[in-house]
């Protein structure tokens, strides 16, 4: 233990921190997470009533200790399955406990989710974060909430947020994930009041402690890492552990940045109620259950707080609460199957009302926006599309205070396309800013500013680079799907990307069908400065988590160039643009293939439609039925590969529904399939050519 550690832990015993907590409380609920467990264990799970369960038993009384201390008007915690004794420690009801796993309406997820990843929106008090079923992507989230807090308190003068904190809870095995060390580093770096929480079992599933960290203690590990508190305990202890984590809660709330407090806790059952523990011994079985917190905890109550009478009392009243809490949430409905479609995106109810999340992103908070419109009014000259990007990030981050922008070299250097240059000297580095090298680190980040209200405006620097960020955005996109509208969490992702002057496999993919099929995210391709301006500004005032693609060779080609349509200018998403009005052929692409498009129809002596989708998440259906109703010929043109392209989308789309329309087949003009290549010459082999489009328009058009 460290000096400092040992003058604040010295201190917190001098103010008799165990006389402080409300212990009553904390064996009321030790009890009825105990209870709870059974319950499913002994008599839910054989009757197929619940269908994933995780015991906390053994990690329960730690982990009460803990909500117990969050105090905070806006605390946060970000935790993973184990973690509902949490959750009944900062006001989950035993109810709502129970009906989760029970898949019963009204729960967090209303059926949809595993019962076992919580969420619990609060507005005025500790607020649970959407739990996913990842390991270790608990962290990031709670670093961005933790970032929010500082941004609140200091560049928006909310004094309420002055002394809160994030929570994050994890095992000892999500320490090896790449979450907790890109929260780790953000947290450290920036001195965020986020406490790190490691509940120590020695088991993730069945692979030992030592082989998740050197030595197996994690804390030891770091303490040579500047600027984070380690703290190392007992879990299982009651003074020592309320004593540990009021050390690392102070620490956190005093501003001294983070704190990560690792203690020891006895796994009690097995990983899951599947888990028969065969890969422990008896003996350590047997060292486990001595180590059990509960009979601790009456030692320690009774009769020093309670009697043996008043225990046992409290044990009668905790199951008659449990029982009856457990008929209520059986007699909850099952959920409704006609319903499962819906809260994929921000809806409007019949009435054109928005249906808003509970939680999370400007319209939940009543945000104001100026206004808006789909009508240009265009300025004299023409800006390239780089230009037109950082102008309207100019104006938002002027008009929202609410609106950050950060990623790998935005800040001086201005981002590696230059799309940020000079937005930090203007607005400072609160508000535009540098981030570690980690792409997981940068939009979990941006799912916890989401939460805490903020419009995160993440860039990934080339589309290939966002691969690391994978379970992030996945996660991200679903949250308001399978939280049953409780959370959502809006930002708007920059992700530059496809060829340029030559391409490789790193820097020049576009593979935009990837975001296409993922649920819950809007995508933008724009092809021209007036589209990215529009796009751009719907989606940063918008209600949906977006990928904006800048496409590099677009960004100051001269076919993109356009003026300025005004600061007020939005596109709305879904609604494609037709560049070139035709009879005899529709040609529909989007991004990079547009200018190609048009160059090839204007060789031809052929009347062709030229459909510029703009969006394909939503896209523009109407439009493509529409034109190929008037031409009755169609041909899809995109950079993507073409297997599984979404090419393949809207040719099987109009195979179901305008069969009879086709006097010819559908024909794609794609990449084959095959990385994007470096050399120009093999480039030039692969990407969609104007005179290749230009042939298959005439092909189609002699059949």
């Amino acid at each position: 233990m460290s000096v400092a550690l040992r003058k604040l832990t010295s201190k917190i015993q001098d103010a008799g921190v165990e006389s402080q907590l409300d212990w009553t409380r904390i064996a009321y609920l030790l009890l009825a997470s105990r209870a709870i467990d059974k319950l499913e264990e002994e008599r839910l799970v054989k009757e197929k009533k619940v269908l994933y369960q995780f015991s906390a038993r053994g990690h329960d009384l730690a982990q009460i200790i803990l909500g117990s201390l969050m105090t905070g008007r806006h605390d946060a915690a970000s935790g993973y399955y184990r973690s509902r004794p949490l959750l009944l420690s900062i006001g989950l009801s035993i109810e709502d406990a129970f009906a989760a796993p029970l898949m019963r309406s009204g729960s967090f997820s209303d059926g949809r989710d595993i019962g076992v990843v919580f969420n619990l929106p609060n507005k005025e008090g500790p607020t649970c974060l959407p739990m996913c079923g990842g390991v270790g992507t608990q962290y990031t989230p709670a670093a961005g909430w933790a970032q929010s807090i500082l941004y609140r308190r200091d560049v928006l003068g909310d004094a309420s947020y002055g002394d809160c904190m994030a929570v994050a809870l994890g095992g000892d095995a999500s320490i090896a994930a790449n979450g907790f060390w890109a929260a780790l580093n953000m947290a450290a770096t920036q001195k965020l009041p986020m406490l790190f929480y490691i509940e120590d079992n020695g088991y993730g599933i069945s692979v030992t402690s030592d082989k998740q960290t050197p030595g197996g203690n994690i804390a030891a590990n770091l303490e040579s890492f500047k600027d984070l508190l380690t703290i190392s305990g007992d879990g299982t202890d009651p003074v020592e552990a309320a004593g540990l984590l009021s050390a690392g809660t102070a620490h956190v709330r005093g501003g001294a940045g983070p704190a990560l407090v690792r203690l020891r806790v006895p796994r009690l059952s097995g990983h899951s109620a599947q888990d028969t523990q065969a890969y422990k011994d008896p003996d350590t079985i047997d060292a486990e259950w001595a180590r059990d917190p509960l009979p601790k905890l009456q030692q320690f109550l009774t009769p020093r707080i309670m009697s043996q009478a008043d225990w046992l009392r409290l044990e009668q009243q905790v199951e008659q609460d449990v029982q009856a809490a457990l008929e209520r949430a059986l007699a909850r409905r099952e959920p409704q199957p006609g319903r499962i479609r819906t809260h994929v995106y921000s809806e409007v109810d019949e009435q054109g009302q928005p249906q808003l999340q509970e939680q999370g992103g400007l319209w939940a908070e009543g945000h104001s926006f100026p206004a808006s419109s789909e009508n240009p009014t265009p300025e004299p000259g023409r800006m390239n599309m780089l230009t037109a990007i950082r102008r309207t990030l100019d104006h938002e981050l002027e008009s929202n205070p609410k609106l950050v922008v950060f990623g790998e070299d935005v800040g001086p250097k201005g981002g590696v396309h230059a799309a940020t240059l000079g937005l930090q000297d203007k607005y400072g580095e609160s508000r535009v800013f540098d981030t570690s090298l980690s792409e997981e680190g940068i939009i979990g980040r941006s799912v916890g500013m989401a939460l805490a209200g903020l419009m995160p405006v993440p860039e990934i620097q080339f589309r290939k680079y966002a691969d690391p960020a994978e379970e992030q955005l996945n996660d991200c996109g679903t949250m308001r799907w399978r939280t049953a509208n409780r959370f959502a969490a809006p930002m708007v992702v920059r992700m530059p990307g496809g060829f340029f002057k030559c391409g490789d496999p790193w820097h020049s993919q576009s593979g935009e069908v990837k975001w296409a099929h993922a649920v819950g995210w809007h995508l933008a391709m724009p092809s021209n400065a007036e589209d990215a301006v529009g796009l751009l500004r719907a989606a940063m005032r918008g209600n949906n988590p977006t990928i904006f693609f800048e496409h590099r060779s677009l960004l100051d080609a001269a076919w993109a160039r356009r003026a300025y349509p005004g600061d007020d200018y939005v596109v709305p998403f879904g609604k494609a643009r037709t560049v070139l009005a035709g009879k005899d052929v529709t040609v529909v692409s989007w991004g990079a293939m547009v200018p190609r498009c048009e160059a090839a129809a204007q060789q031809l002596d052929i009347d062709v439609e030229l459909l510029d989708l703009r969006t394909l998440a939503p896209w523009d259906w109407p439009a493509v039925l529409e034109s190929v109703r008037k031409t009755h010929r169609c041909i899809i043109v995109h950079e993507d590969n073409v297997t599984a392209g979404f090419g393949a989308e809207i040719a099987a789309r109009l195979s179901d529904e305008a069969f009879f329309e086709l006097d010819a087949p559908v024909k794609r003009v794609t990449m084959p399939d095959v990385p994007c290549p470096h050399s120009p010459l093999l480039l030039d082999a692969v990407v969609p050519s104007v005179e290749q489009i230009a042939r298959a328009i005439e092909e189609t058009h002699e059949l």
